[in-house]
């Protein structure tokens, strides 16, 4: 099906670099989600970042002038939880290294998490707290035999000062340590964006992935079969598009340019 703005009812929006970068409310964020819910158009807001709930998402955003409830935000920290159940691993022993939103998911899980070996599981996602010795227990854990589970592989992400590392810098630092290939939930993996989907009610026909990563929110879009439109508001730069396996339906300056584009569509 040829791409067109006039047949999206439903749309995944990545965070980071999309309506905000850091605690900075990008052009055009504070209004865009009312925009969307005047035009019908179901929403939710697909984020590998795990360190936040829902709820402190919902904060956040509020900080900066946007709108959401909580049951619009579906982060990496969700798909975790979700993968966590699909394995029966309540009750197993977890080491986290991550912050709010992981631990809420591990927990809701049913894990038991700890901080010392031995363990199931060692669980990765952003941490900006994180230890040598945080690494150094969970690579020892792992190679007890502990399964590694990341959030996601983004290996930088954006802030008002630029960009900086991510949760996939740290997993690198755990894979090379351990020799150890990682489950990885988030985006590329189409899987959080199917679970999304789900929830919003809608199909791989009738709704679209709005992102500024080339290697995570258009990857994840590519590979699921859905449409893609990219904002250069974040971490890909038009130069990146040439010789790029993954490429968007539709590539805009920001929010503002798609709010006219859609317009003008309509």
């Amino acid at each position: 099906m040829t791409f067109s703005l006039t047949n999206i009812r439903h749309l995944l929006i990545d965070l980071d670099g999309v309506l905000y970068r850091g605690n900075a409310a990008l052009p055009g964020a504070h209004g865009f989600t009312g925009w969307l819910r005047d035009r019908d158009i179901a929403f939710r807001l697909v984020t590998n970042n795990s360190t936040l709930t829902p709820r402190q998402y919902v904060e956040k955003l509020a900080g900066m002038g946007i709108q959401v409830e909580a049951g619009e935000i579906f982060t990496s920290a969700l798909a975790v939880n979700l993968y966590l159940e699909g394995a029966e691993a309540r009750g197993e022993r977890a080491l986290l290294i991550g912050e709010a939103g992981l631990h809420d998911a591990a927990a809701r899980a049913g894990l038991d998490i700890v901080t010392e070996r031995p363990a199931d599981w060692v669980i990765l996602g952003l941490d900006r707290h994180a230890t040598y010795h945080d690494f150094a227990v969970a690579a020892l854990a792992i190679r007890d035999g502990a399964r590694l589970l990341a959030s996601n592989a983004d290996a930088s992400f954006p802030t008002e000062q630029g960009l900086v590392p991510g949760a996939g810098a740290l997993l690198a630092l755990l894979a090379t340590a351990t020799g150890v290939t990682p489950t990885i939930v988030g985006k590329p993996e189409p899987l959080m964006l199917e679970l999304a989907i789900r929830q919003m009610g809608g199909t791989l026909t009738d709704t679209a992935m709005l992102g500024d990563r080339l290697d995570t929110d258009i990857e994840a879009a590519n590979r699921l079969g859905i449409g893609s439109i990219m904002v250069l508001t974040g971490v890909s730069t038009e130069s990146d598009l040439a010789g790029c396996r993954w490429q968007p339906d539709l590539v805009v300056s920001g929010l503002p340019e798609l709010e006219r584009r859609w317009q003008k569509a309509a």
